[in-house]
């Protein structure tokens, strides 16, 4: 067993004292305490000197595992030799070597997952509109941004997301994760047309945990482990959100789930809270909690992804930090940043358990001269916006 690390952190002048026994790392990977992820985009993991660099970033700030996105919601992927991507024209060569991409991350001790987003994907339904979903006239349904969607219940599509995940487990990837492995949330849902005519709530989850079963036989003997994204709201509500997402049933075909908890695409009063983006401490300490509830069976399936970019709040390290702490303090073993631009907050964190520490009291202001001072410059637009894996500002993973 590793030896318990203490590393102190400051949470804000309001904080007090915790401690916490920390989890079982990943296997093999177990230079630090707890299971501590960032998200990486596919274009920058192509780029040795970016990698490089992002890697030692890391391993300074205790990092010990990364998502690689191999196929974004735009429907392009970074994955040669797929046979559905090479006739619909869908590979992009962002990666040029995929297996020396994984494999510099892999010999800093770092654990490697692959993320492959599977039915939002506008290049395909319109590259295969056989494989769309549809308005009822027959036209290719798309949502309230104009993005298109494939069809969930169509095995050709399932067969697909295998495919790419076979040739990133051959590339050395530890871990497959499955994003928006669900049905269309936005727009006028009500107006989709699928494959499968007798369409309801219970036939959707029914189609996704097929899925799920059928990729776990494909590729568990390739000794990779299985994960899925999911809506924020999924920790909470148990009715599978009419998106076939009811994580208590998927969390039993896969290792881990990864609830998208990004409290600035919570809506105003959920959890009675006024601001959930401005409470991320609360927001993210309610959400766990009730995932914690729902799979009271499998309690380590829980890694969720935090919010380390704005969007409605400036987010400060400490922002980032008090996402970290309200999971830690409920026993999570772990959770993965994510920030569309790859801007992190290294600070936020350390290797091993975040502990409070109680306020320290304010110096007292020195005494100066005042001068004239010229009016302060307008602060700038953050550039941590990200594009959220989400369709609006409401959860919907």
């Amino acid at each position: 067993m590793l030896k318990t690390l203490t590393v102190f952190l400051a949470l804000s002048a309001a904080a007090s004292s915790f401690a916490q026994t920390p989890a079982e790392p990943p296997a093999s990977y177990a230079s630090v305490a707890t299971f501590r992820g960032v998200h990486f985009t596919g274009w920058a993991a192509g780029s040795t000197k970016a990698r490089r660099r992002f890697v030692g970033d890391m391993k300074t700030a205790g990092f010990n595992a990364v998502v690689i996105a191999l196929k974004d919601y735009d429907g392009h992927m970074f994955v040669r030799d797929v046979p559905l991507a090479v006739k619909t024209g869908a590979y992009t060569n962002a990666i040029p070597d995929l297996p020396g991409a994984v494999r510099d991350f892999k010999e800093a001790g770092i654990y490697t997952i692959a993320r492959i987003a599977i039915f939002k994907d506008d290049h395909l339904a319109r590259a295969r509109p056989d494989l769309a979903v549809h308005f009822p006239d027959g036209r290719i349904w798309t949502n309230d941004k104009g993005t298109a969607w494939v069809d969930p219940y169509q095995k050709e599509i399932w067969t697909y997301a295998i495919d790419i995940a076979s040739r990133a487990a051959a590339a050395g990837f530890d871990e497959i994760q499955f994003d928006y492995i669900r049905f269309p949330s936005d727009g006028k849902t009500r107006q989709c047309r699928y494959a499968r005519k007798d369409h309801t709530p219970a036939t959707a989850s029914a189609a996704l945990r097929e899925l799920l079963t059928l990729a776990s036989a494909r590729l568990k003997p390739l000794g990779v482990k299985l994960s899925i994204d999911t809506f924020g709201l999924t920790t909470s509500v148990d009715n599978g959100m009419g998106i076939g997402q009811t994580i208590e049933q998927m969390a039993d075909l896969v290792d881990f789930v990864s609830p998208m908890m990004y409290p600035s695409h919570y809506a105003h009063g959920e959890y009675g809270l006024k601001n959930p983006n401005s409470a991320p401490y609360e927001t993210i300490r309610h959400g766990t909690k009730d995932a914690l509830e729902r799979l009271a069976s499998r309690p380590a399936v829980m890694r969720p992804y935090l919010q380390d970019f704005s969007m409605g709040v400036r987010y400060t390290p400490a922002h980032v930090r008090s996402q970290i702490l309200a999971t830690e303090e409920l026993g999570v073993r772990g959770w993965i940043l994510w920030n569309a631009q790859n801007h992190y907050s290294w600070s936020a964190v350390q290797a091993g358990p975040v502990i409070k520490l109680p306020p320290q009291a304010p110096k007292p202001p020195k005494k100066t001269k005042l001068a004239p001072v010229e009016s302060p410059a307008a602060p700038r637009a953050s550039t941590d916006s990200a594009k959220p894996p989400l369709d609006s500002a409401a959860p919907n993973h």
